[in-house]
């Protein structure tokens, strides 16, 4: 009599089982990232920290048409070929819904093209290279963060006002560097025809040997320099150039030097007067920046940097999506993403359809020291929508 009792229950628990799986959560929306989190951690590390801020804040709201967000990690090592074997690894092993993520140039060219190959959608977070839109773009790729054209043409725009006519140019040599210095030279010569660009230097990514690299700069006497270096060889680089007098009585302006996570090394060698693109996180005072510096000094006890700002602003736009395209469908992602408007912590921005390119814009300013720490002073946002190719512009760089 015992055994059908012991049955009667097995069969109890079984449809009770059924019965949840049943009412219960639909399997999560899989996002695949992958990034440089190896290679550059300076420039990774709060990026991860504000995309797991932004997951756990839209999980915990219900996730999007009724799905959880999961988000897988890979490390690129920052190398194109490991991504692509990540990228590989993630859509056909893990099964993901959609790739994002990516912070070197020449990376997210590679993890662009295999999203083209793949036909999946590819949401590009920080790489700046403007080809990853123009010549090198495909209708399965967006990029979040303002190109190279929008953040050179910012500071070509202020650099043209400068009395200066003999200019240097300092940049890693890779992707980024060499878009970055190639459009600023050209936005600032069509501003200013006068001006010549006498001394070239391109060391490798996170191999600079500053003290030659400043040597050769001045031995060209320049009036200005425009400096594209990043992260421990902007260190060096600044280092150099003090001891040098590099830096005294010339103009420098230097794309990227005013974000957090590359002034903090510096501290109190920050280079008064630069004018620089960056993040003055502490002293913008906006109910949505409030909100979310609040969220992550709470969580991390520390302020955020550009990269995690830009880690929480592009898992805000993947869920937006997900939710403007009611799936997770490749055709879908692609047709909301065209025209999606999303609210970030620094207001709205939009996607446009013809290059699949973001309207964030860029903070732009001046370096100064307070405290012992680097600042940007005399900071404004600029307008992403004000500074984008026309689109005659860009379809002729898309039919080439």
């Amino acid at each position: 009599m015992r055994i059908p009792a012991v049955l009667t229950f097995v069969t109890c628990v079984l449809a009770a089982a059924c019965g949840l799986a049943e009412a219960g959560e639909q399997p999560p929306i899989k996002v695949g990232e992958i990034s440089s989190y190896s290679a550059l951690p300076v420039g990774t590390r709060g990026y991860r920290q504000g995309w797991e801020l932004a997951r756990d804040e839209i999980n915990a709201k219900g996730g999007v048409i009724g799905r959880k967000l999961e988000i897988i990690a890979r490390d690129d090592a920052g190398k194109p070929d490991v991504a692509v074997t990540a990228a590989g690894q993630l859509v056909d092993g893990e099964q993901v819904d959609l790739l994002t993520g990516t912070i070197l140039s020449h990376i997210g060219l590679a993890v662009a093209d295999f999203a083209k190959q793949k036909q999946i959608f590819f949401l590009a977070s920080q790489p700046l290279t403007d080809a990853l839109i123009w010549e090198k773009g495909n209708r399965y790729t967006f990029r979040l963060r303002p190109s190279t054209y929008t953040q050179t043409a910012i500071l070509a725009k202020e650099a043209a006002k400068l009395p200066a006519r003999r200019w240097a140019t300092i940049a890693p040599n890779y992707e980024f560097g060499q878009a970055a210095v190639a459009s600023f030279k050209r936005e600032l010569t069509r501003l200013k025809p006068d001006v010549e660009f006498v001394s070239e230097q391109w060391p490798p990514l996170n191999k600079i040997d500053a003290g030659p690299v400043v040597q050769a700069v001045m031995a060209q006497n320049p009036e200005a320099i425009f400096n594209a270096t990043f992260g421990a060889d902007l260190v060096k680089l600044v280092r150099e150039g003090s001891t040098r007098n590099a830096f005294a009585n010339r103009s420098v302006v230097s794309i990227l030097s005013g974000e957090p996570e590359y002034l903090a090394p510096l501290k109190d060698e920050a280079p008064p007067g630069w004018l620089v693109t960056g993040y003055p996180s502490n002293e913008i005072k906006t109910p949505a920046h409030d909100a979310f510096s609040k969220s992550y000094l709470a969580r991390y006890k520390e302020p955020p940097n550009i990269g995690a700002l830009i880690g929480y602003i592009n898992t805000l736009v993947l869920a937006k999506a997900v939710e403007a395209a009611g799936s997770t469908k490749t055709d879908d992602l692609i047709k909301s993403m065209e025209h999606l408007r999303v609210d970030t912590p620094i207001g709205p921005i939009s996607f446009r359809a013809i290059d699949h390119q973001s309207t964030m814009g860029v903070f732009i300013g001046k370096l100064a020291v307070r405290d012992g720490q680097g600042v940007m002073t005399d900071w404004r946002y600029v307008d992403g929508a004000d500074y984008q190719s026309a689109d005659a512009e860009v379809s002729a760089k898309l039919k080439n």
